[in-house]
This record gives structure tokens, C-alpha cells and sequence, in this order.
């Protein structure tokens, strides 16, 4: 039987238990340990990141320096060029070229994003675009262009020579992909990491899951292209393109991941969200261009996978491959970087441990 004891109030009590003496902090402190403190910290401000660089990017999109074209006759080209650089805020970049074959083509191989062709002859002018671009663009510039043509009593007419296609008729299929991939990529390596217990890699287990995020790349591309093309008909054609980018996309995402968790362990996941989704997507150019962007977003788009990947998918499939070079070098870099640096990561770490490791103890002898 329990001794009885006084509490401090003249009666007795039962001895209370180990469990009951550490009462409801003890509890909180058992449940609650410092390292999932941190944990939840880092989750608090990767959301709050999350927050700040959505909305502050997409809060208020306003053109800035859209590149246009302008087509005109030689007494008026100089003045037009000088008044659409001129308007307030800086919403356009002109330049002006000497035939429509010309403009047409600068807005092909992706130079411009509209080509404004005046006519010599009459008051009515037409804007040629490309939706297949990114609607939000060609939406701004047209917008800002018919308010001039007002000012000086003139009409603008609107064609469209590349429209997204039907199943994409907000020209956002392409980031939607590319984001399922970068997202598919860095999971697969936090999933690898996890299997292993979050043990910081030998060399030999940095080079498996490398190794693994090859064919892991390669059926996403797969999947991806077929969910796109003949499913959804989101972005029909180029099917074995879209395979290709895709499979560089998961890697470079997924060699990223597998570098940054070798580095900095379960930091390393946190890291890799921070670059590809809080700050990569945003700035994409997926839903917004970057020149309708704020400027730390327009600056960093085309540097990180998400707008990389999303410019080569959207002009591979819309315009034959033009000006996707820099981003495929881009994804290239991204790639290469996160095998060198999970290779390099898993290296020193083993020079480390043998350099630490106690000496075998001599035996005895009798």
C-alpha cells in the first residue's frame, strides 16, 4: 500500500507516479522536442514564403517593357517608336523593323510578343500576336496599344497567328507540366532519402539514387506527355519532345534534391521547395510573363527549372523549337550542378569519418 503524505494543506496523499510529477509541461516537453520545434519553425516559414511570393508576385501583374515591334512608314516610324517608349511607367520596348514578313517572324522565334503594323493608307492598324505565348502578355500589350491608338483617332485590329490549343485555351498547360515534373522530381529524391532512414549517403548510395532518378525521369516524361497530348489534348504534337524535356526536368529536380538532402539532411527537402516551388513557380512566366512580373520575380524566372522548363515546353510545342537553347542550357546546369554537389557532398563526408575513426586497438600479445 502507498504512504500517505502531506500536500502542503494539513491532508494526506497517495505518492504520485513518475508520469504524474512531470504534469502538462513535461508532457508538452515529450511531445514537443526541440527538434520538432525546428521542424515545424522551418514548415511556419516556408509557408509564410509560400504566401509572400505568390501573392507578391501575381498581386498585381503590370506590364513593364514588353517587347513589341512596330512596322511603319520611315516619315512616322521615328516619332511612333519614341512615343510607345515614352508612355508612363515604361510598359513597352520597341523596336522597329521594315516588312511584316519580318515582325511575323521576330514573333515567331519568340523576339516579341506583338508586332503592330500601321497602315499607310488608312487609320486602321493591325496587331499581330501570338497567344500561344502566354495570353497575359499579348492581352497587356494590345490593351496598352489600342489606348494609343484612340488618343490619335485610330483603329486597332487584333490577329492571332499562333492560338494555344484547344485543350489550352489559357495557355497554362505548359507550367502545369513542368510544375507537375519539378514536383515529381524532388519528391521521388526525398523518397529515396526517407527509405534510407535520412542517413547522410556513402558515395555508393549518392550514385544509386542518381542513378535511379534516370528511368524515374524518363516515365514521368512519359506520363506527362501522354496526359497532355492524346488524354487531355492539352499540348498535342511533339510527344517525344515533351518525353525528352520532361526526363531533364524530373532530373535536374530530382539531382537538386538528392544534393541539398546529402548536404543538409531533412533542411536539404525545405531548400529544394524554397527554390522550386516558393520561389521557382511564381516567377515561371506560366501565369504571368516576367515582363508583366515585379522585378525580383522577372529577374530570377528564366534562371531557375520551373520558367526554364516552362519556356522549353511552350516553344517546343507552339514554336518549333525556337529560342528554347538558353533554357535547355539552363536545366542542363541545374542538373549537373546537383550531381556534382551530392557526388562532392558524399565524398568529403567519407574522407571525414575515416579521418575521425579510432584506430583498431592492438591486440595483446601473451
Amino acid at each position: 500500500m502507498a504512504d500517505a503524505r502531506d500536500d502542503g494543506f494539513g491532508s494526506g496523499s497517495t505518492a504520485r507516479t513518475g508520469d504524474e510529477d512531470r504534469g502538462f509541461l513535461g508532457e508538452v516537453r515529450d511531445a514537443v522536442t526541440t527538434r520538432a520545434a525546428l521542424v515545424m519553425l522551418g514548415v511556419l516559414l516556408l509557408q509564410l514564403g509560400f504566401a509572400l511570393s505568390y501573392m507578391g508576385a501575381f498581386h498585381a501583374p503590370k506590364p513593364h517593357q514588353v517587347p513589341i515591334t512596330v512596322v511603319a512608314p520611315p516619315a512616322v516610324e521615328s516619332d511612333l517608336v519614341t512615343r510607345l517608349d515614352a508612355l508612363p511607367g515604361d510598359p513597352l520596348h520597341v523596336t522597329a523593323v521594315a516588312s511584316r514578313a519580318e515582325a511575323r517572324a521576330r514573333l515567331l522565334d519568340r523576339s516579341t510578343d506583338a508586332a503592330l503594323v500601321m497602315d499607310p493608307a488608312g487609320r486602321t492598324d493591325t496587331l499581330i500576336v501570338a497567344s500561344a505565348g502566354g495570353p497575359s502578355a499579348t492581352t497587356a500589350a494590345a490593351e496598352i496599344l489600342q489606348e494609343v491608338a484612340r488618343e490619335q483617332n485610330r483603329t486597332i485590329v487584333v490577329r492571332d497567328i499562333r492560338q494555344p490549343a484547344a485543350g489550352d485555351s489559357r495557355g497554362l498547360s505548359s507550367f502545369y507540366l513542368v510544375l507537375s515534373w519539378t514536383i515529381g522530381g524532388y519528391l521521388a529524391a526525398s523518397a529515396l532519402n526517407m527509405a534510407a532512414g535520412s542517413k547522410k549517403p556513402t558515395l555508393r548510395r549518392t550514385l544509386v539514387r542518381l542513378a535511379a532518378m534516370l528511368p524515374y525521369g524518363f516515365v514521368s516524361g512519359i506520363g506527362g506527355a501522354i496526359i497532355v497530348g492524346p488524354v487531355l489534348h492539352c499540348l498535342p504534337g511533339a510527344f517525344w519532345e515533351l518525353v525528352g524535356i520532361g526526363t531533364l526536368v524530373v532530373f535536374a529536380s530530382g539531382a537538386v534534391g538528392v544534393a541539398l538532402q546529402s548536404v543538409a539532411g531533412t533542411v536539404g527537402l525545405g531548400l529544394t521547395i524554397l527554390i522550386f516551388t516558393i520561389l521557382g513557380n511564381p516567377s515561371s512566366g506560366g501565369v504571368y510573363p516576367s515582363s508583366l512580373l515585379p522585378p525580383f520575380w522577372s529577374a530570377i524566372g528564366q534562371a531557375l527549372p520551373p520558367g526554364a522548363g516552362t519556356t522549353v515546353v511552350r516553344n517546343t510545342v507552339y514554336f518549333d523549337g525556337n529560342a528554347t537553347t538558353g533554357a535547355l542550357w539552363i536545366l542542363g546546369a541545374w542538373a549537373f550542378g546537383g550531381v556534382v554537389v551530392a557526388i562532392l557532398a558524399a565524398v568529403l563526408r567519407g574522407k571525414r569519418q575515416r579521418e575521425v575513426r579510432p584506430e583498431e586497438p592492438v591486440a595483446a600479445a601473451h
